[in-house]
Parts: C-alpha cells; sequence; structure tokens
C-alpha cells in the first residue's frame, strides 16, 4: 500500500524514494509485525481468557504438561494479524506473490482456526477428524500450487537439488500432486512440533531469515547468476513478506516463551508451515526446505518411525514422539529441550545458506 501511496511523490520529494527498495520496506516490515504483536498480544490473550479458549492437554503426554491445561490457545490469530496487516502496508499489492502467499496464510489458518474452536468448544483434544483436517488441507494446497504452476512459467515444474546448479527433474502436471504432498506435508510437520513453548515459534522464526534472504537473492537477476539459482522476477518481494514473518514470530515469542501465556494453537501453526511450504514452492526450493526445516523434518520423521516400528514390533523406539518429548522424558527441561532445538534449527538454516555458493 505504502508503495502504491507514497513512492509516486517522489517527484515532490525525493526523501520518497526509500519505497521502491526491497530492503527498505523488508525492515520495516519486520518492526510493523512486531509492534502489531506487542500491542495487540495482551488484548488478544484477554479475550481468548474471556472467552475461555483453554488449551486441552493430551492424556498420554509428559505428565508436567498437565499444568498447561487452559492456557489460552489459538494465538496465531495474532501472528496472522501481524503479518496480513504489516504485507498489505509494505509488500507491492501488484505482485502475483503477494497474493499466493496471503492467500496460504489465511487458507490454512481458517483451517487451523476451525480445529482449534472444534476442541475447544468440544472439550478435547482431537478437534477435526483426521479425514476433514486433510481433505481441508488438500483443498488449501490445491489452490496454491496450482497458482504456482500457473504463474512461475516454464520453472513451475523442475526440480532443483542442494549443491546441484542446474534442475534435476521436470515433474510436468506431476508437479500439482508433488506440490499438494509438499504443502501438507510441512504444514503437519510444524504442526507436529509445536508441543513446547516457544519451540515451533523459535525454529519458524530462523527460517524466516533463511527465506528472506534466499527470496531476496532470487529476485536478483544479478545475484541469481552470480551464484546460479533461478531468478524470479517479482519474487524478491517475498523477502518483505519473510521480515514480517520474522517480526511477527519474535513478537509473538514474547507472550509464547516458557512459561507461555498464549499457545498458538493449530491456528498458528498449520499457517506457519503452509506458508514456509508456500515459499519454497514459489522460489523453486522445495528440497531445499528440508534442510532449511530440519528440525520440523526430524519432528515428523520420529513419529513415523515411532508409528511404523511399534505397529510392527509392538516396542517404541523413543520414550515418546515427537522427538522433543522424547528428550522431556529422558530429564531435559522443557526449556533445555527447546533452546538446544533452536541451537539446531540455526545451524540447518546456515547449512541452507551455504548451498547456495556450494554448487
Amino acid at each position: 500500500m505504502f508503495l502504491e501511496l507514497l513512492y509516486p511523490l517522489v517527484k515532490y520529494f525525493t526523501a520518497f524514494n526509500v519505497f521502491q527498495y526491497i530492503s527498505f520496506r523488508s525492515a520495516y516490515a519486520a518492526v510493523t509485525a512486531l509492534f502489531i504483536s506487542f500491542i495487540f498480544g495482551p488484548k488478544i490473550i484477554m479475550l481468548l481468557k474471556k472467552l475461555k479458549a483453554g488449551q486441552e492437554i493430551r492424556e498420554d503426554g509428559p505428565q508436567t504438561h498437565l499444568v498447561k491445561a487452559g492456557t489460552p490457545t489459538m494465538g496465531g490469530i495474532l501472528i496472522i494479524l501481524a503479518i496480513v496487516v504489516s504485507i498489505l502496508l509494505w509488500m507491492d499489492l501488484h505482485n502475483i506473490f503477494t497474493w499466493i502467499i496471503l492467500t496460504s496464510l489465511i487458507g490454512f489458518g481458517i483451517l487451523g482456526f476451525i480445529d482449534d474452536s472444534l476442541k475447544i468448544f468440544q472439550k478435547n483434544s482431537k478437534g477435526l477428524s483426521p479425514r476433514l483436517k486433510l481433505t481441508g488441507q488438500i483443498f488449501i494446497a490445491g489452490i496454491i500450487v496450482i497458482w504456482t504452476y500457473c504463474t512461475n512459467g516454464p520453472q513451475s515444474s523442475v526440480l532443483y537439488l542442494p549443491f546441484v546448479k542446474k534442475p534435476v527433474l521436470d515433474l510436468g502436471l506431476l508437479y500439482i500432486p508433488f506440490g499438494i504432498f509438499f504443502l501438507v506435508g510441512f504444514s503437519n510437520a510444524v504442526n507436529l512440533t509445536d508441543g513446547l513453548d516457544g519451540l515451533a515459534t523459535g525454529l519458524v522464526m530462523m527460517a524466516g531469515i533463511g527465506f528472506a534472504i534466499i527470496t531476496y537473492l532470487s529476485g536478483r537477476l544479478d545475484y541469481s547468476s552470480y551464484l546460479q539459482i533461478p531468478f524470479l522476477p517479482g519474487s524478491g518481494e517475498l523477502s518483505i513478506f519473510s521480515f514480517a514473518l520474522v517480526g511477527a514470530c519474535v513478537g509473538f515469542l514474547w507472550f509464547n516463551t516458557h512459561p507461555a501465556e498464549v499457545m498458538m494453537g493449530d491456528t498458528g501453526s498449520l499457517a506457519l508451515g503452509g506458508v514456509l511450504g508456500t515459499l519454497s514452492l514459489l522460489i523453486k526450493k522445495e528440497i531445499l526446505l528440508l534442510i532449511i526445516g530440519g528440525v520440523f523434518v526430524l519432528e515428523t520423521l520420529s513419529v513415523m518411525i515411532q508409528v511404523f516400528y511399534f505397529k510392527r514390533t509392538g516396542k517404541r523406539i523413543f520414550r515418546m514422539a515427537p522427538l522433543h518429548h522424547h528428550f522431556e522424558l529422558s530429564g531435559w527441561a522443557e526449556s533445555k529441550v527447546v533452546i538446544r532445538m533452536w541451537i539446531l534449527g540455526g545451524l540447518f538454516v546456515i547449512l541452507a545458506l551455504s548451498t547456495l555458493k556450494l554448487q
């Protein structure tokens, strides 16, 4: 909005020239999202308490989590609000990437909101049935993937691998089911990871920093040519979204750090997982996301391995899945698990960024 309203005034006052720079708008998108979180955070938490939107704790979870029962959930509303307002103010509203990523954020957020609402009103930890939840995810992912497929032109269906300069495979129309599977999978991966105070929030924040750098490079012909990564005109605007994502997560972490005053719920985790997946699709970094979000991948694999092994042998490999619960039951304090996972997440982001040059 500011780009459309204020940049044309440059002919009267040259200072307005700063609004054409993605770096300037990215910085203030982060600040805007952060301030919105700080301003509206207490109000939203108070409202959730009045609505008695308390978290239901799974009965088979760690016993130390029982004290969290009743903590306001659906805090993802705050994250989504901060990001939406920020990107509407600072992103180019004529850019197709703006509307694709906004649709992903709101679409997955609405699905998570419905799931959280059912959990609250039914007073159980199940929410939507797995079939309905999966159907909703596939529907939203289908819209995003087809839209992306029709937007990116000839590069839409090709896959790149880290450390490899040129695309390794052209999936053609098969890219659509691949993309849907990918989006649904990563949306669920963040959802599975959201089990400790601040864990998913901090990891998404780090992934957002990584994507802020990569999207900026992908939108610059000079940098993308030098690094030999796909050049996608207009994708630099996504760095503004990524910084807004970081700002919103930092603001939410203020209230979500241990002991949490509010939890993001499925409203936040499904939305955040969905937008990370969408970012990777838009800039052709689908496989690289598996490194950027390495902790999310490990958490998901721990669940898959646990279920598979238990069905085959009747025994468990981990004390409890996802992986963060295994470490909790091994004697690690919750804050120690979270901080060590953050450290690992940061290392994964650094590794992912290093692949841009090592190819």
